[in-house]
């Protein structure tokens, strides 16, 4: 199975980290029970037009990059503040039940309450101290949402954006949504063809066959605290 890279990583995280830490975020009983009371306290979905999935990922990207635009050298002193612009601006519009259990995918029904709460927060928790920081090189003129010409009354579609790297190459993006209850939420990511749910389940699943859940989850506690 190919790999996501490192560049892969920082390219598309502006997009890319709330919906792996919604991924995860559905484990546990709430949302607010994965997230610090401190982030959860802050979060405000952004206003979007719920008919074209095409304006959504547009409207919260374009949300995202002007508050870093304008923030930036603020964020840059307290890198702590992007876990709740995170939260605050992309996280509500995630399916994070869905995420979750594709990611997990048969371990979902073995793990007990307690490992998937657990599991929630070191992973959450790892995703944004490996890669939140790359948040701070993206510029609005990096991304760029290509327009959605699916079917207006299709409950699936895909979004496709192209992220410019610094040599001026362009990378495909693509970004997997379907219609709920709630409006259009996205699920997934797929970087020049390579889905992140796909990716993290196949690396979880591997390591929870072999070492159960319980180590999993250890380690990424271990990689949270930084021992």
């Amino acid at each position: 199975m190919r790999s996501i890279s490192a560049m892969g990583h920082k390219l598309a995280l502006a997009l890319l980290l709330p919906i792996l830490a919604a991924g995860a975020a559905a484990c546990a009983p709430s949302v607010d029970a994965a997230v610090p009371a401190a982030i959860s306290a802050n979060a405000a979905a952004v206003a979007v037009v719920d008919t074209d999935p095409g304006q959504l990922i547009d409207t919260i990207a374009q949300a995202m990059l002007h508050e870093l635009d304008a923030q930036r050298s603020e964020y840059r002193q307290d890198p702590a503040k992007i876990n709740v612009l995170v939260d605050r601006v992309l996280l509500p519009h995630f399916d994070t039940d869905y995420s979750a259990r594709l990611v997990l995918g048969k371990h979902w029904n073995t793990a007990t309450a307690e490992q998937r709460r657990r599991f929630v927060a070191a992973f959450y928790h790892s995703l944004l101290n490996n890669y939140g920081t790359a948040l701070l090189e993206f510029t609005a003129d990096r991304l760029k949402v290509l327009p959605y010409k699916g079917d207006a009354a299709a409950t699936s579609a895909t979004v496709r954006t192209q992220v410019r790297k610094n040599d001026g190459t362009l990378v495909s993006v693509n970004y997997s949504l379907h219609h709920t209850a709630k409006g259009w939420m996205a699920w997934d990511v797929v970087i020049e063809g390579i889905s992140y749910v796909k990716s993290f389940r196949d690396d979880f699943g591997a390591e929870i066959d072999e070492h159960g859940v319980e180590a999993l989850i250890a380690r990424l506690e271990k990689q949270e605290s930084g021992k």
